[in-house]
């Protein structure tokens, strides 16, 4: 035989003999000579008994699939009162008893299921000529032995979400090592201080300000610093901002829509000082132009004692018109209002209400319209809300074609909330002129803003020096509430702010937790998923 052969196959073989020609490859081997005892009695081997036959899937060469036929000896056991009668020759460490693959195959089989899981793990044996059934991968995969680990000293304690909205489970990491510890079927005070009972060395627990969790390191590990989670911290605070700010939408809207207002009326007078007339322009003010001159002649004229008669014949005008023109300060501009009567006349007031009201949707207006009795198509009340958007200055109501429509929109309730907490820098001139007139229209607003700022910079210093003022002076504001939740848990804050721990490690496991569940299609139960999870690949 070759002797490039021999590593080929699992050390303690001889090989035989090799049917090429068969698929998959057919190598017969045989045990090499050495020592055989009874596997129940440890005797030693008495005669021989006769020969038996086991075949072992094996790994690939070169891309074919390899089973390892091989021949081994039976003997009778030498010691009387054994039950055993016959056995077969061992075979060390290339295969179980009983196994129809070998161990090398078994373990590499058993990490293709624990990165793949069973069907995706599956394919890509087959493609790799190691083939295997999913079911047969997800056994070797609940039969792999879990990692040992040393005893955790920081851990982070997170829920991750097996139907989100519905059903719950916990995850503890250790946020030294970055490795998941555990995970628990259920999120319970209960399960998390039974965990952390049977792991008395722990010192820091680091999580949010969930009561579960809250609970359960009380109760479990009450030796245990507790340190809340700083983006869990800012993200709280950023919600109750947000409906402090929500709370003054009606201020928000006005602030907004003066800035418009005053956007656009200084756009429209640019406009108008720059614009050249038009050919109807021209000739109005040609006209306006005569009759001035002529009201300036008859003024003069009757200043020096002209008779009425006397003026009408010498500006060819009606004695009557004369008369008119000399008790007004000013010529008549002989503007015609002509109204035509439209079937929406009795409608108008109705519409500019629901207008008024933040309707701007034309065939809402004509839908109300109609239930309310009107005969009327929508195509009139499209053409009204048209000319309506097109006179209005408000920017909810501007076209993005019309001039008057502003560069600058006012934010929305939660954009405004952003603004309130981001970097002065990282904002534009008009948001900044908006916060200005925001704070001085809403001053509650702007004190529970500079406090929230002040608590967002604590946290991001990492220093507890001001916390006791921070509290006095968040009692005073709309975030009291806010504050009376911290203090619920005041033992674990100050943790967050002086020390480096968080729960991001946990949240980067989760998301492996979400991979691995979304590889197994939602089939798998929690025992797989936790031995996926806990088995390093």
């Amino acid at each position: 035989m070759p002797r490039r052969i021999l590593p080929l196959v699992p050390d303690g073989l001889t090989v035989v003999g090799i049917e090429p020609a068969t698929d998959p490859l057919i190598v017969r081997v045989v045990p090499r000579p050495g020592p055989t005892c009874c596997p129940t009695c440890r005797s030693s081997a008495g005669r021989k008994h006769g020969h038996c036959e086991r075949t072992l899937a094996d790994l690939p060469w070169q891309g074919r699939s390899v089973r390892l036929r091989l021949r081994l000896r039976r003997f009778r056991c030498a010691n009387p009162a054994c039950p055993r009668r016959t056995f077969s020759e061992s075979v060390g460490d290339v295969a179980a008893a009983h196994a129809r693959r070998s161990e090398r195959l078994r373990v590499l089989q058993r990490h293709l299921g624990l990165a793949l899981g069973g069907a995706p793990a599956a394919r890509m044996a087959q493609r790799l000529a190691m083939p295997v059934s999913g079911d047969t991968l997800v056994r070797l995969v609940r039969a792999a032995p879990l990692p040992t680990k040393p005893e955790p000293r920081v851990v982070g304690i997170d829920e991750w979400a097996w139907r989100r909205g519905r059903s719950y489970g916990t995850m503890v990491v250790d946020l030294e090592r970055h490795t998941v510890l555990d995970l628990l079927p259920d999120r319970d005070a209960g399960s998390v201080a039974a965990w952390l009972r049977a792991h008395p060395g722990i010192e820091v627990i680091a999580r949010d300000r969930a009561d579960v969790f809250a609970e359960g390191a009380r109760a479990g590990a009450p030796q245990a610093q507790h340190v809340l989670d700083r983006f869990h911290l800012l993200r709280n605070l950023s919600v109750a901002l947000r409906a402090i700010v929500a709370h003054h939408h009606g201020v928000i809207r006005a602030v907004g829509r003066a800035l418009i207002d005053q956007e656009v009326e200084a756009a429209q007078a640019a406009k108008e000082a720059t614009r050249p007339p038009t050919a109807i322009e021209v000739r109005k003010r040609a006209t306006h132009a005569r009759h001035w001159a002529r009201y300036s002649e008859l003024k003069r004229l009757s200043e020096a004692g002209a008779s009425v008669a006397g003026m009408a014949r010498a500006q060819d005008l009606d004695r009557k018109t004369v008369r008119v023109w000399l008790r007004q300060d000013a010529p008549p501009s002989w503007r015609r209002r002509r109204t035509v009567p439209t079937i929406l006349d009795p409608y108008r007031d109705h519409l500019e209400a629901r207008w008024q009201a933040g309707c701007r949707n034309a065939a809402e207006l004509a839908r109300g319209l109609i239930r309310a009795g009107a005969d009327i198509r929508p195509r009139v009340v499209r053409d009204w809300a048209m000319r309506r958007r097109r006179a209005s200055a408000d920017v909810m109501d501007a076209t993005p074609g019309s001039m008057s429509a502003p560069r600058w929109r006012p934010p929305s309730i939660n954009r405004t909330a952003w603004l309130l907490q981001a970097d002065p820098s990282a904002i534009v001139a008009d948001d900044r002129r908006f916060l200005d007139h925001l704070r001085v229209e809403a001053p509650d607003l702007a004190k529970s803003v500079a406090v929230a700022t002040r608590f967002a910079d604590l946290v991001r210093r990492r220093s507890g020096e001001s916390l006791e003022a921070w509290f006095a002076a968040a009692a005073a504001t709309p975030l009291a509430k806010f504050a009376a939740g911290l203090e619920r848990d005041r033992e674990a804050l100050p943790g967050a702010i002086t020390t480096p721990w968080s729960t991001s490690p946990v949240e980067a496991q989760i998301g492996r937790l979400k991979m691995l569940k979304r590889t197994m299609f939602g089939r798998a139960g929690f025992a797989l998923l936790r031995q996926r999870a806990l088995t390093a690949t």
